[in-house]
């Protein structure tokens, strides 16, 4: 089941089928349960492959299989695919009956009919909602209403009621609680919207570059949403969202029913024009989206393989990061646009990569983000009360003289089928007593989200981790450090007992 809030909850259908059991004098003495997992695909549904490997390798102490009904065996999109994994245990000489449907599993003509069209009807039943739930959040974008994603520098998200009353800002992590309450973005502090708009006017009237403008606000002190210096990368994002100019843009990617994630076209993307209050004049704006795409069109092709050639002469490698790091060069993204892959406009300049060493890359950047990271760890604890100090020898943070706390950066690995997965090693040499896993996000720039691992539960050096996971896992994730900060703080006593 992947939602609580329906009939199909764990809970009730172990009751459905205790009773079923009872009823008939069966013994029920193995559960297979898959808690908040979709069951459109089979991976991540890890109870059920555990189910099949079970069968087929004669792990059994069982003769049958009692499933709440045939949609549980999953919402597939291809209706054989239940049906093989059925017939798998049918052959190992395992039966399945279903609990809640209202024929029996006895092979015959009108059962393997029926199973057939429900097995469809299931894999349209997730079809249809993903087509409802895509028209209801294109409708709420169309109103104005954010869905999803921070608000960027000079912005904030507000939460507003089902009538549009103002009920509060949220923070960075912070989620609506009430199903009928919306967000929107919202203007913040003026020194921020000043920023934004100082930006785009050096941007556009005083022809300043990116990297230009990043080197101003650093050398100003001024930091980014997220409390880092600005870069190239974070200023050009700033100057093509057009959020800043008030419009509400969704569906710029899409990831249905499990599938690969694409990149649609323009003209798929569902736009509210002046949706939220604008930061910088649509004049203004459109000028500089016209800078920007001039800038990516007046290079010949000839010319973008001289220039890519140039870098690599000069940077002996090249990987997507170099290219959009390197100043003056067109995106990697207009590359594989322009030449169709980047591997073909590697090719044109006579580099023939082994394998994609963007990671060397990514490893780098992230190594380079684990001091902000700890500091921003020790500055959370210290502003709860407690005190905190680097153990020079093993690199962890004590708290309070009682508990040792061990870093890991993790990055996010797609895997060729568009899924997002995560390795983690653990440091076992030193035995900290929390590991604190910061989970990346598919650009490896940002904090997607945390896990907190006491040492008593670690049982293995090493962990894969997926989009979604099993609660054995999900239970050590935190969307913030907040619940970390909170209980790690001392609590004084005025005597003891």
């Amino acid at each position: 089941m992947s939602t609580d809030h329906q009939k199909y909850s764990t809970e009730n259908q172990a009751d459905a089928i205790r009773q079923y059991a009872a009823s008939r004098g069966i013994q029920i003495v193995r559960t297979y349960a898959d808690s908040g997992k979709s069951g459109l695909k089979i991976e991540g549904r890890d109870a059920l492959k555990k189910l099949i490997e079970d069968v087929q390798i004669g792990n059994t102490d069982y003769t049958m299989v009692l499933v709440y009904d045939i949609s549980r065996w999953g919402r597939f999109q291809d209706a054989d695919e239940s049906a093989y994994y059925e017939y798998i245990s049918k052959r190992a000489g395992i039966s399945v009956q279903y609990c809640a449907e209202q024929f029996d599993n006895d092979g015959s003509p009108v059962s393997t009919i029926v199973k057939g069209v429900k097995r469809a009807m299931a894999g349209e039943y997730s079809r249809e909602l993903s087509t409802k739930v895509f028209a209801g959040q294109g409708r709420l974008i169309e109103k104005g209403y954010r869905q999803g994603g921070p608000a960027g520098f000079g912005l904030r998200r507000t939460l507003v009621d089902e009538s549009g009353t103002t009920k509060g800002v949220l923070n960075r992590g912070e989620h609506k609680s009430i199903q009928t309450d919306r967000v929107i973005l919202t203007p913040g502090p003026e020194e921020e919207t000043a920023v934004v708009r100082k930006v785009y006017a050096a941007f556009v009237h005083d022809r300043l570059t990116e990297r230009e403008i990043a080197d101003y606000l650093n050398s100003r002190g001024i930091q980014t949403d997220l409390g880092r210096p600005w870069t190239r990368g974070t200023v050009h994002q700033l100057l093509i969202n057009e959020k800043y100019a008030g419009d509400n843009v969704w569906n710029r990617q899409s990831f249905k029913l499990k599938k690969k994630r694409v990149r649609n076209a323009p003209q798929m993307w569902i736009r509210s024009s002046g949706a939220f209050q604008a930061l910088v004049e649509r004049d203004l704006f459109d000028a500089a989206q016209a800078m920007i795409r001039a800038r990516s069109f007046k290079l010949s092709d000839a010319e973008m393989i001289d220039a890519l050639r140039a870098a690599y002469e000069d940077k002996g490698t090249l990987s997507g990061i170099i290219i959009d790091e390197c100043e003056g060069l067109p995106s990697s993204s207009a590359y594989s646009a322009r030449f169709g892959s980047l591997l073909r406009a590697y090719s044109l300049v006579g580099y023939s990569p082994e394998r994609d060493y963007r990671y060397v890359e990514i490893n780098r950047a992230l190594r380079s983000l684990h001091p902000s990271i700890m500091a921003k760890v020790v500055g959370g604890l210290k502003d709860q009360g407690s005190a905190t100090w680097q153990d020079l020898t093993s690199g962890h943070v004590v708290v309070n003289g009682e508990i040792s706390l061990s870093i890991i950066i993790v990055r996010c690995r797609p895997t060729p089928t568009g899924l997002l997965r995560w390795k983690v090693r653990f440091d076992t040499s030193q035995a900290p007593d929390i590991t604190l896993v910061v989970r990346m996000d598919t650009s490896n720039r940002l904090p997607l989200d945390y896990y907190l691992f006491p040492r008593l539960d670690l049982v293995a050096e090493r962990l894969r981790l997926a989009e979604d996971n099993d609660l054995l896992l999900d239970a050590y994730r935190f969307e913030t450090l907040d619940f970390f900060y909170e209980i790690s703080a001392p609590v004084w006593i005025s005597e003891a007992a």
